[in-house]
């Protein structure tokens, strides 16, 4: 099941590089749940239906030119009235400084009060676009995510199969790894599916009989990525015999990961294969169906037309 995550203010203090004006104890693990900034035009003047107080606030000049034009005791009641609901924080863009009665409040509230030079506009698309990347639905997946030729092909299988060995062979090869053994996989604000390794066995593979290696030591900083996107899934499993392969590849399958449908193949693992290869394969033919390119239709439609040809040239009107 995806859960949604939330985000420290910490990191996102240090990802923006926020000014802390003022922070009260503790104020780094505030959470982060919404993926939405507030600029509080009307809750300035006092208008509070439907005020999400778990969204950032951010003050630009607009605010600031309201504020400049109340006494300071109307300032006061209002940012007393803002900091009650209690949200996550309050930014002041252009290097503007808060009022004193912001300050003043902000420190009978437990407010926290932040500053960035970055102009309100910019501010606000980047640190919304962050926040719905951070905070999409995301679920966990056993397996192996690597990048074959620009294509991020997601590995599946029991454990035995050889989906790190496969992995460790195209990254010998030229290609990048991007996780072993656990898939993080959210959805992306565009609509598809990106991959990631948990931060502790990131850059990890094992191999057994080897143990566990640090691939981007071996092989160098271009041997790993830190995520990429999910364009195909690869079923990795023990050949059976008896079971029917797709050996024309005409017919499309689809895996449904948080909604989105991703395509998926099922290769058969049995002594002479050469998986690396065939997964390099297999991400280039996706690459050229995404282009409008199927080579299985195609072929399909040239068997067709030969058929159609024969029939003809046999039965003659």
């Amino acid at each position: 099941m995806a859960e949604k995550m939330g985000i420290r203010l910490g990191s996102i203090i240090d990802k923006f590089h926020l000014t802390v004006i003022y922070g009260p104890e503790g104020y780094r693990n505030r959470r982060i749940t919404i993926e939405d900034v507030n600029r509080p035009g009307l809750q300035l003047t006092g208008f509070f239906d439907y005020f999400d107080k778990e969204r950032m606030q951010l003050l630009g000049l607009v605010e600031i030119s309201y504020l400049e034009g109340i006494s300071s005791t109307k300032r006061a009641v209002v940012f007393d009235t803002l900091f009650s609901y209690h949200t996550p924080a309050v930014i002041f863009a252009r290097g503007l400084q808060p009022y004193p009665e912001c300050m003043e409040m902000a420190k009978k509230h437990n407010q926290v009060i932040l500053g960035t030079r970055e102009n309100t506009a910019t501010i606000m698309s980047t640190m919304i676009a962050y926040l719905r990347t951070e905070l999409s639905p995301t679920i966990t997946r056993h397996g192996v995510l690597v990048e074959v030729y620009g294509e991020g092909v997601l590995l599946v299988g029991e454990s035995g199969v050889g989906k790190s060995e496969t992995a460790i062979e195209l990254v010998k090869r030229g290609h990048r790894l991007i996780a072993d053994d656990a898939v993080e996989i959210r959805r992306s604000p565009n609509g598809g599916l990106v991959g990631t390794a948990p931060e502790l066995i990131r850059h990890y593979i094992e191999l057994r009989g080897i143990g566990v290696v640090d691939v981007r030591r071996l092989f160098g900083m271009s041997a790993v990525k830190f995520d990429s996107a999910i364009d195909m899934k690869i079923q990795l499993e023990m050949w059976q015999d008896g079971k029917v392969y797709d050996r024309l590849g005409a017919d499309e399958h689809f895996t449904s990961l948080l909604d989105v449908s991703v395509p998926t193949l099922t290769i058969p693992v049995k002594p002479g294969r050469n998986l690396a290869v065939i997964i390099e394969v297999a991400a280039m033919n996706n690459r050229n169906k995404k282009m409008g390119y199927n080579a299985a239709l195609e072929f399909s439609m040239q068997v067709d037309s030969h058929i159609d040809q024969k029939y003809l040239e046999m039965n003659p009107q």
